[in-house]
């Protein structure tokens, strides 16, 4: 089974995964059940559009918009970042 996103897939964050401010360190974090991941800019940038509802494309889409960037730099980046994630169970797609 391949772990890679389909441009019609759909990534969500499954029950007890989401992305919370930590005001003490001033840092952005993808919380799980007993792990944290600190986020960068970009890597929030990402999930806050992995809705449950929007598509691995219209994702692409959005980004290549947003920062005015090729959308084949953009989806081999998302791409990379969204499949590891889904690796650790972090994400998860419904197709």
């Amino acid at each position: 089974m391949t772990l890679a996103f389909g441009r019609h897939d759909i990534p969500y964050l499954p029950r007890g995964v989401r992305i919370h401010h930590d005001r003490v360190r001033g840092q952005n974090v993808l919380l799980a059940p007993e792990k944290a991941i600190e986020l960068d800019e970009i890597g929030l940038a990402i999930l806050s559009r992995v809705d449950g509802d929007t598509t691995f494309d219209q994702i692409i889409a959005s980004l290549a918009a947003a920062y005015d960037a090729p959308a084949e730099r953009i989806e081999e980046d998302v791409q990379q970042f969204l499949t590891g994630l889904r690796a650790r169970v972090y994400v998860m797609v419904r197709t």
